[in-house]
C-alpha cells in the first residue's frame, strides 16, 4: 500500500505493509530513534508523536499506529519539534529550565504530548500527560514545565499543512463501498483506531493478511443529535465522544476520561470498543444502562438491536460474518445514570469491575431500573434479578440492602489477576449502596476526603 504523509515537515511516500507500525518504521527505516519503544502496547507513552489532520493535532502512540492510518496526515516526532535553525520549542526550553528530565527515556514522549497540548491551548496537564509514564524524574517538574510554557506563543514551524492525497486501497471512503467489500471478505479484519488490533500485531505477533482501515469512511465518523438522542458513528473516537457525552451524561464522561489515556482516546473508537465484545470493555455497561440501540450492516441490509442483545457469550456476539457495526444511538435524558469504574490504578487502567446504574424513582417508589456490569461475567450484561427486586419498591436503604444480595444470582464472576470472584461480588453490592448514597446527595467521591 502506497502511503503519503508529512514527516517533520517533509513529504514522504512509503510502500507499506498494512500492519507495519509507525514506531518500527521510524526507528528501523528512518533512523529516527528519539521516539522510544517502551511497552509496545500503548500504555507508557514513550513512543508518543503528534499527528495532524483536518480535525487538528492529536497525540498518538506510534507503537500501535499502522502506517496506512497516516495517509494524508502530518507527523511530528521529537526530532521535528524544534525549529529548522535549532531554536527550541517553548515546551523544550521549559523542560530544561524546570529540570523535567533525568534518564531521558520517557522525555521524547512527554515532549510530543506536551507540544500537542500546547498547540491545543490545553491547561489540564494531568489529563494531557496521564498516558506518559516517568520512573525517575517524577511528575512535579514536568507539570511545572507544562505550566511555565502555557503563555508562550505557538511557534509557526510546528503548524503543519495537510497534504492533498488521493484515496488508497483498503481504506474505503463510503459506507456502501466498505459494506460491500466486507460482505465479500468476511474473513478480513477491520481496523479503526488499532488500540486493540495493534496489540494483536505487537504482542501476539499475529499476521493479518486481509485488512480494511475505517478512518477514511466519513459516514462512520459522524455524530448527529436530535432533541432526544445522540448517534455516534462506529469510527467516532472516544475523545470526540467524550466531548459530546460530557454535556448530557457527566458520570459516563468521567468514566471515559479514566479508561484510556489521551493518546488512547484519540485513536480508540466507540464502535471498536463494542464490536470486540470484551467482557471488561467500559462502554457497553454504560450503553446497556442507557438502553442504547446498536446499528449493523451486512452488504445492503441493515438492522438494529438493543445493545444488551449483542453480547451472547464470551468471544461471541450477534454479528454475522461480513457484518459490521455502523454506529450506536443513545438517549440524552438519563439524569440518574451513574458509572463506577473500579481498577487498581485510578487512571488509564483496565477495570476489575465497571458498574452502571440508571434507576427511575417516582414519588418515592422505583418505577424503572437498568443496571449493567462489566468484569462480572463472560459478557457485559444486566442484573435482571436485582432490577426486578427494586422495581415497585420504596427508594430506601432497606430496599437496596435486600436487592444487593441478588447479585450472586445474576452473575458468576471469575477470579483472575485483577480481582477474585468474592471481591467482585462484594464490590457490586457495595456499588449499589454507593449509588443510593450518591442519588441521596451524600458525598461518595473517592478523591474527596474530609475529617
Amino acid at each position: 500500500m502506497n502511503v503519503t504523509f508529512l514527516l517533520n515537515g517533509e513529504t514522504v511516500q512509503v510502500e507499506a505493509e498494512p500492519t507495519r507500525t509507525l514506531l518500527e518504521w521510524l526507528r528501523e527505516d528512518q533512523g529516527l530513534c528519539g521516539t522510544k519503544e517502551g511497552c509496545n502496547e500503548g500504555d507508557c507513552g514513550a513512543c508518543t508523536v503528534m499527528v495532524t489532520d483536518a480535525d487538528g493535532a492529536r497525540a498518538l502512540n506510534a507503537c500501535i499506529l499502522f502506517l496506512p492510518q497516516l495517509h494524508g496526515k502530518a507527523v511530528r516526532t521529537v526530532e521535528g519539534i524544534s525549529a529548522p535553525d535549532g531554536t527550541l520549542h517553548p515546551v523544550q526550553q521549559a523542560m530544561i529550565e524546570h529540570h523535567g528530565s533525568q534518564c531521558g527515556f520517557c522525555t521524547p514522549g512527554f515532549i510530543a504530548a506536551m507540544v500537542t497540548g500546547h498547540l491545543q491551548g490545553r491547561t489540564d496537564h494531568d489529563d494531557v500527560l496521564a498516558g506518559n509514564l516517568c520512573r525517575c524524574t517524577g511528575y512535579a517538574p514536568i507539570v511545572r514545565a507544562a505550566q511555565a510554557a502555557e503563555a508562550a506563543k505557538v511557534p509557526a514551524w510546528i503548524k503543519d499543512e495537510i497534504p492533498a492525497v488521493d484515496g488508497v486501497p483498503d481504506a474505503p471512503e463510503t459506507l456502501d463501498a466498505l459494506a460491500g467489500w466486507y460482505a465479500s471478505n468476511p474473513d478480513a479484519t477491520l481496523i479503526a483506531g488499532a488500540t486493540d488490533v495493534g496489540l494483536w500485531v505487537t504482542k501476539q505477533l499475529r499476521d493479518l493478511p486481509k485488512v480494511a482501515f475505517l478512518n477514511r469512511c466519513k459516514p462512520l465518523r459522524e455524530i448527529t443529535e436530535t432533541q432526544d438522542d445522540i448517534h455516534f458513528g462506529a469510527a467516532v473516537t472516544m475523545t470526540e465522544a467524550l466531548a459530546v457525552i460530557r454535556k448530557t451524561h457527566p458520570s459516563y464522561a468521567e468514566m471515559i476520561r479514566r479508561y484510556g489515556s489521551e493518546q488512547v482516546r484519540n485513536a480508540a473508537t466507540i464502535g471498536g470498543n463494542i464490536a470486540n465484545g470484551s467482557p471488561i470493555g467500559d462502554n457497553p455497561p454504560a450503553l446497556i444502562a442507557l438502553g442504547a440501540t446498536l446499528h449493523l450492516r451486512h452488504g445492503t441490509k441493515t438492522r438494529d438491536l438493543p445493545i444488551e442483545d449483542f453480547f451472547i457469550a464470551y468471544g461471541k456476539q450477534d454479528r454475522a460474518p461480513g457484518e459490521l457495526v455502523t454506529g450506536v444511538t443513545l438517549p440524552k435524558n438519563a439524569p440518574a445514570l451513574r458509572c463506577y469504574k473500579i481498577s487498581k490504578r485510578f487512571d488509564q487502567d483496565i477495570s476489575a469491575v465497571c458498574g452502571c446504574f440508571n434507576v427511575t424513582v417516582v414519588n418515592g417508589v422505583i418505577s424503572e431500573a437498568r443496571i449493567a456490569f462489566g468484569g462480572m461475567a463472560g459478557t457485559p450484561h444486566r442484573a435482571h434479578g436485582v432490577e426486578a427486586a427494586l422495581i415497585g419498591q420504596p427508594w430506601t436503604s432497606a430496599t437496596i440492602t435486600d436487592a444487593a444480595g441478588l447479585f450472586a444470582q445474576d452473575y458468576t464472576p471469575m477470579s483472575d489477576m485483577r480481582a477474585s470472584a468474592d471481591y467482585r461480588l462484594k464490590v457490586a453490592q457495595n456499588l449499589l449502596q454507593r449509588y443510593f448514597a450518591d442519588l441521596s446527595g451524600q458525598a461518595t467521591s473517592v478523591l474527596e476526603v474530609s475529617a
